[in-house]
């Protein structure tokens, strides 16, 4: 069996560094907000390029942390509108209601999955504040026609970096290129913790300060709360964790980077839409998904299994089609419903053998 991601074999390259951290910290008796979290942070700022990071639960968190600290700082009010792509991951959207905000959906592009930029202006009324972008299957989401919209409307934009850490535009590495930026390191993501885990970066001094207290129960001060806050922080284990992995990530990054060219150019078979690239260069993609898009979704995933290759759908039902969002107000968004009917993702990550590839190659060049 060819796993979609195997876990055990991607942690098991770094076991005995892991395990030597978790030893340090057990043995420090300190777990919470201590050197282990200061390390992370200040590595992660070094490596992305950013002035300020702040550690968190995980990536939803990161985002809710964000939006929460514009509030308080009274750029955002509740009913305050937030243009984001309508087939993103849920969590983008968790993050703007849970503020009482308002999502406004806008289709993507069928190219690259991500933002359509043309679409974004037609949505913009006198309540939007912000415009969400995601960094989709690890593919930069980034135009000057973007900041242009930014600055003539006065938008912030934010970043959902999930899955994107390390791509980079124009020289910049995403979670730099916003306002502010939500990172996941959710365990199957191309910085995964061994559990959940999440973080912030922004520029803006201030709102770094504001979310720091917000994730700390608002607090910048024991027992002290000037915020109605959160209990949003990332443990020690996990920042160790993190810290030893974020230094063989570009190596890791780069290993699916070669994976997805081999793909790209040794898949041959016209049923298959293969995944392209936009507004960056080949090696500015850092592939936390491969994803392909057929109409017979359905075969193709069972024609893979029978061979023992496994497969998953990111994701098999668009936010606004969900129960939760039943009440929300949206166009017609038929582009995302076909891309949420056709889209596949194939196995990738640093850990497959040239010779798995070489077979899920050859079995997608038979279908």
């Amino acid at each position: 069996m060819i796993k979609f991601l195997d876990l055990q074999k991607i942690n098991a390259q770094y076991s005995n560094e892991l395990k030597k951290a978790a030893s340090d910290v057990i043995d420090s008796g300190w777990f919470l907000l201590g050197e282990n979290v200061n390390k992370f942070e200040s590595s992660l700022s070094q490596y992305i390029g950013s002035p300020n990071v702040i550690a968190c639960a995980n990536g939803l968190d990161a985002l809710r942390l964000i939006f929460k600290a514009y509030i308080e700082l009274g750029l955002m009010h509740e009913g305050d509108e937030v243009i984001v792509p309508a087939n993103t991951y849920i969590a983008s959207i968790l993050a703007i209601t849970d503020n009482k905000l308002i999502p406004v959906l806008v289709e993507p592009s069928i190219e690259s999955y991500n933002l359509d930029f043309d679409e974004i202006e037609k949505a913009i009324t006198a309540r939007t504040k912000a415009i969400l972008v995601v960094h989709l299957y690890g593919q930069v989401c980034w135009s000057e026609q973007l900041e242009q919209l930014a600055s003539i409307y006065n938008l912030k934009i934010i970043e959902d970096n999930a899955q994107a850490i390390g791509a980079t535009y124009q020289g910049k590495k995403t979670g730099t290129l916003g306002d502010a930026a939500g990172f996941s390191f959710y365990p199957g993501k191309n910085l995964g913790a061994l559990g959940d885990s999440g973080a912030v970066s922004t520029k803006d001094n201030h709102l770094a300060e504001v979310i720091r207290a917000i994730a700390n129960y608002g607090s910048n001060k024991k027992y002290i709360n000037d915020y109605q806050g959160l209990n949003s922080r990332m443990d020690e284990i996990q920042a160790a964790f993190l810290d030893i992995k974020l230094k063989y990530l570009d190596s890791e990054n780069s290993i699916r980077q070669a994976i997805a060219k081999k793909f790209r150019t040794q898949i041959k078979n016209a049923k298959l839409i293969l995944p392209q690239i936009y507004n960056s260069s080949e090696d500015s993609h850092v592939w936390h998904l491969f994803v392909i898009r057929t109409s017979d979704r359905n075969q193709l995933q069972s024609y893979l299994a029978a061979h023992d290759i496994q497969t998953l759908i990111h994701y098999p039902v668009p936010p606004h089609l969900q129960k939760c969002y039943q009440h929300l107000e949206h166009p017609k968004l038929e582009l995302t419903e076909k891309i949420h009917n056709e889209v596949i993702s194939l196995p990738i990550s640093p850990v497959l053998s040239e010779q798995e590839v070489d077979k899920i190659i050859e079995l997608l060049n038979a279908y």
